[in-house]
C-alpha cells in the first residue's frame, strides 16, 4: 500500500477531469459563437441555394438558355 506522494494510482483522475470540463465549456462557447456569426443566423435568410446561383449565373449571361435549362433539370428544379 504504498501509494506514494501523489495519493495512489486514480490521482490524475481530478486534474484529468479538470481539463475535459474546460475543453468541453470553450469548445461549446466556440460553437455557440460559430454559428452567431454565420450569414444565415445574421440575416435571417437562407443561405444561397444551388439554384439561386444558377439563376445568377444566367441573368449574367455566363450561360446560354440551353446550358441553364440543362444544368436545372440536373437539380430536379421545376
Amino acid at each position: 500500500m504504498m501509494w506514494g506522494y501523489w495519493g495512489g494510482a486514480w490521482a490524475w483522475l481530478g486534474p484529468l477531469m479538470m481539463i475535459v470540463f474546460w475543453v468541453l465549456v470553450i469548445g461549446g462557447i466556440v460553437l455557440i459563437l460559430k454559428a452567431w456569426w454565420q450569414p444565415q443566423a445574421r440575416s435571417g435568410q437562407p443561405l444561397d441555394t444551388a439554384m439561386d446561383l444558377l439563376r445568377e449565373r444566367y441573368a449574367r449571361g455566363e450561360l446560354s438558355r440551353e446550358q441553364f435549362e440543362e444544368m436545372r433539370r440536373d437539380l430536379g428544379a421545376k
